[in-house]
């Protein structure tokens, strides 16, 4: 009696080899589970008995192509300073233990920094070390463990999945089928005594069976492996009632025409079929259509500041920029585009794409890659490449898989876990109950309640709604990263505010100088400094400064967080910042910048707040909310806040980043779900650390990956429209799960006394997607007009 493979668990038909009690058919196989038993991985075989692929036995050379330099710059998609990011294809991903696997090749090879599987793309994304370990030999790695990637021109060009032409092939085959199904069996459907019906009509049958065939055997292949895998992991997912019903369908129909009992159901099975793909490519396209908004629509309100030739500078939208434009990089800022560095010393922090927070250093000629952040004075870059939103999108994407989802999701995860097992006994107990009446009709029963019972509509309710409400909001400058914000956005009881460039006007300020005079030259040196800064203060200074914009290179930039910046520009060493900062002490309560001059005391400027309009009004809207104040300034205003917002329940002045982060986490402690909204570096921990960071953007450069939100500063006084819009989609989604409830219980009702045919199961299957898709586009179309009235 032949043994088989305990890693991959075909048979095995050469000699065996014998290792830790267990037995494997070739050294690969051998290896693999010695990898996985030597760095506790071992539970991937409780995860999925027998789940491993035998290695394959092609040369280990068949990768080699992989590590020629210009076949290596077109596959990866990121590679400096000993790391590299690359994306593989991997077919044969197909359940929840490859992924766990894949997503622990760390523990595998040290040479792997992280691994992330996108299941429904079957794609993996590796960082890795290549110093230390080659694309061909990481290729191998990958295939060593069976999961070969598939590397070819169109995966090299990252070209974007279409729609699946074999589910296209299948409906086309099923549609063939269906239709002549009916035709053939119509004449037995009219009836009657005719004896040319009666002697033709088992060729008739015959046909209808054959037609069949394909359909059961290719069309519906799809239900039999997504069953198939379910319950190889202990799994009874919602395809295994599906197939269940497709089995007693056509199992009683072939004993019907062979017995002679009967035509069958061969023209239902062939319809039940049709419209069950037809809904799987409506929903396919559904999806297709909602990635396309999340990757293209959830957009970055940044302005890019374009340099022209002349050295004038413009403020221009992101989806503007060409190649060969000139544009300006300041400190702290994203890079959008792959770019060539013109002036200035580059020190990109590369962390936002490889994990790793080294910096590389950067000489003017050399290649900046996209999603690198500047840290020191700012850059200017010449653009080589088109921006790629959707690349951007995944780096802002990065962090959202590490945190826990909750809610909705796991309210439909638990009802979808349970729901076949309801329906299971359903039909267990409609059938023996029609055993024992009518037999014949016992199949049609069990068919229907199977049938009718898929709960797609169920599946898509959550996120075609939420897709919705994302564009809507994306509409308005409210632009969030993903599904789960929305539902985290709904379940807010507080809301902390940062004050300065949250609730004050970036550029509108009273200012006023004090200290002795200062000379052109120094002015010139002093705005050139603040240019690179995104500090509001800087950019309100920045502007109020009246005098020739020139440009001077600025050297040995550096910046201390909550404090203030140092740099040297024309031989002169300028400090900008707080009174501390600059060995001054503050005698007033007041909000003021600091400046010296080679450690001499210049002077400061003084600032007098202006407050976004129609600020009181959104507090005395935010009554459901805890409000908090949190400022890097003094205690200056800290009466006029009082006034502006009464019902505030506390405020910190003097906060640097991590009394922010503290003060939030604080909150948390307290069993509240907070919200902060932040606009600078300082509140770049506060906005991370919050249950959703809302970051403010006011025609600025400054991107916050660590945020969930990026809204406009001008809608921050409309901040109760958007909350009312998340609460309203989760009354949606419940709404939508009442309708595919109503349809599987009016339906059930109907199959289980045995007046519903399996043919109109089929059709109302399809039907209850269309009607919740419907109901979620007007519903949220009429909450978005309640609310947005011209961009809903």
């Amino acid at each position: 009696m032949s043994e088989n493979c305990f890693h991959c668990g075909q048979g095995i038909e050469k000699e065996q080899i014998l290792f830790d009690e267990k037995v494997f058919c070739c050294n690969g196989c051998k290896s693999v589970y010695e990898i996985l038993n030597t760095n506790n991985l071992s539970n991937f075989y409780e995860l999925n008995k027998r789940a491993g692929i035998r290695p394959s036995d092609e040369s280990s050379t068949q990768f080699d192509y992989l590590d020629t330099p210009e076949i290596f710059e077109k596959v990866t998609d990121f590679s400096e300073g000993g790391t590299s990011l690359v994306t593989f294809k991997i077919p044969v991903i197909h359940c929840s233990s490859c992924i766990w696997l894949l997503e622990s090749l760390h523990t595998l090879n040290k040479n792997i920094k992280y691994s992330q599987v996108n299941f429904t793309r079957k794609t993996l994304q590796i960082s890795f070390n290549h110093n230390e370990l080659k694309l061909s030999e990481l290729a191998n790695f990958l295939t060593n463990l069976g999961y070969k990637p598939v590397i070819n021109l169109e995966t090299a060009d990252k070209n974007v999945d279409h729609l699946d032409k074999s589910l296209l092939v299948k409906f086309a085959i099923a549609a063939f089928a269906f239709g002549n199904g009916m035709f053939l069996a119509f004449p037995e459907y009219v009836g009657g005594e005719d004896y040319w019906m009666d002697h033709y009509k088992g060729l008739f049958r015959t046909l209808m069976c054959l037609l069949a065939v394909p359909v059961v055997f290719y069309s519906a292949s799809d239900y039999y492996k997504s069953a198939w895998y379910g319950l190889k992991n202990k799994i009874v997912n919602i395809d295994v009632p599906i197939v269940l019903g497709i089995i007693v369908l056509f199992g009683r129909s072939v004993y019907e025409i062979v017995t002679d009992y009967g035509p069958g159901y061969f023209d239902t099975l062939c319809g039940l079929l049709f419209f069950m793909l037809l809904g799987k490519i409506f929903q396919k396209r559904t999806y297709n259509a909602l990635s396309y908004d999340r990757d293209y629509k959830s957009f970055y309100p940044i302005a890019v500041t374009k340099v022209d030739f002349d050295g004038k500078q413009d403020n221009i939208l992101l989806s503007e920029i060409k190649i060969g434009d000139r544009i300006l990089v300041r400190n702290q800022e994203i890079i959008p585009v792959d770019a060539i560095l013109i002036n200035g010393e580059g020190n990109i922090d590369n962390s936002f794409i490889t994990g790793e927070s080294a910096t590389i250093n950067k000489q003017p000629g050399d290649k900046i890659f996209a999603g690198g952040k500047q840290i020191g004075s700012s850059l200017e870059l010449e653009v080589i490449k088109d921006v790629d939103q959707s690349y951007l999108t995944q780096l802002w994407n990065k962090e959202a898989f590490k945190k826990h989802e909750t809610g909705l999701d796991t309210l439909t995860n638990n009802i979808s876990k349970y729901f076949t097992f309801i329906i299971l006994g359903i039909a267990l107990v409609a059938g023996i109950y029609w055993a024992t009446v009518d037999l014949e009709k016992m199949f049609q029963v069990i068919s229907a309640i199977l049938i009718i019972a898929c709960p797609c509509a169920l599946a898509l309710s959550a996120p075609f709604t939420f897709g919705h409400i994302m564009r809507i909001l994306g509409r308005n400058k409210f632009y969030v990263k993903d599904t789960l914000t929305i539902e985290k956005i709904a379940k807010l009881d507080t809301i902390v505010f940062d004050k300065t460039g949250t609730i004050t006007h970036r550029k509108k300020s009273s200012i006023k100088y004090e200290g002795s005079e200062i000379k052109d030259f120094d002015l010139q040196n002093i705005k050139t400094l603040l240019k690179n800064s995104n500090h509001p203060l800087s950019k309100s200074l920045y502007e109020f400064i009246d005098i020739s914009d020139d440009y001077f290179p600025v050297e040995h930039f550096v910046e201390i967080s909550g404090k203030g910046y140092e740099a040297n520009v024309r031989g002169n060493i300028y400090k900008i910042g707080s009174a501390k900062y600059n060995n001054q002490e503050s005698k007033n309560l007041e909000t003021a910048v600091y400046i010296s001059k080679n450690n001499e005391f210049l002077g400061k400027f003084i600032f007098k707040n202006e407050y976004r309009p129609s600020l009181s009004n959104l507090f005395k809207k935010l009554t459901d909310y805890k409000i908090f104040i949190l400022s890097g300034d003094n205690s200056s205003e800290e009466n006029q806040l009082k006034e502006l917002i009464p019902n505030c329940q506390g405020m910190a002045f003097n906060q640097n980043p991590e009394d922010k982060l503290n003060y939030i986490q604080n909150l948390q402690n307290q069993n509240m779900k907070v919200a902060m909204l932040g606009d600078g570096l300082n509140d770049a921990g506060a906005l991370k650390q919050s249950n959703v960071g809302i970051a403010i953007a006011d025609d600025s450069n400054s991107f916050t990956p660590s945020s969930d939100v990026i809204m406009n500063g001008e809608k921050v006084v409309t901040l109760d429209k958007y909350l009312n819009v998340c609460k309203g989609s989760i009354t949606i989604v419940k709404m939508t799960f009442i309708i595919s409830f109503l349809y599987n219980v009016i339906g059930l009702s109907y199959a289980v006394t045995g007046h519903m045919h399996p043919l109109f199961a089929a059709l109302i299957m399809p039907a209850s997607s269309i009607t919740v898709v419907s109901f979620t586009t007007l519903s949220t179309w009429i909450l978005g007009r309640k609310h947005f009235k011209k961009q809903a």
